[in-house]
């Protein structure tokens, strides 16, 4: 069974505003993230958004499709991954040095039969597939932390 949280957070010495920049420019996920390999936004970035994507671990490719459930500029970003029904946020709060970004999977109730057959069976089983994710978010959040700061 999917944990119900897993997160991952970051201090970065850049302004909200050029993290945030960052974080909400959808088609730059890629360059943050280790799984995720193509994201195209449809219908813009907003609250009901849409996003059809292209996620890669090793030889396995496989699309998802998003629906962006919140969207509060310079603080926070959530979409929910229709496949399996978890949500993902971004959350950035302003610190003395710059901003704090937090990276969470929210699976409190749980993901959908065929996501945990899928990560069971073809995908090493929930705690390592959930150790991998939790090493992607760290990553993706050292990655938006360097373009931040440089």
């Amino acid at each position: 069974m999917a944990a119900p949280v897993l997160q991952a957070q970051i201090d970065i010495n850049a302004p909200v505003s050029t993290v945030w920049g960052l974080v909400s420019d959808l088609s730059k996920m890629p360059q943050w993230s280790p799984q995720c390999r193509l994201i195209k936004p449809i219908g813009g970035l907003k609250q009901g958004g849409r996003t059809v994507n292209v996620n890669r671990r090793g030889y396995l490719f496989w699309p998802t499709t998003c629906r962006i459930t919140e969207l509060l500029p310079e603080k926070k970003l959530a979409f929910r991954v229709n496949e399996n029904h978890t949500v993902w946020t971004y959350e950035l709060e302003p610190t003395e040095a710059g901003t704090r970004l937090v990276e969470t999977r929210h699976a409190e109730n749980g993901t959908t039969a065929m996501s945990a057959f899928l990560v069971n069976n073809v995908m090493g089983g929930t705690p390592n597939f959930e150790q991998e994710l939790i090493e992607g978010m760290n990553a993706s959040l050292t990655r938006i932390k360097a373009a931040a700061e440089s």
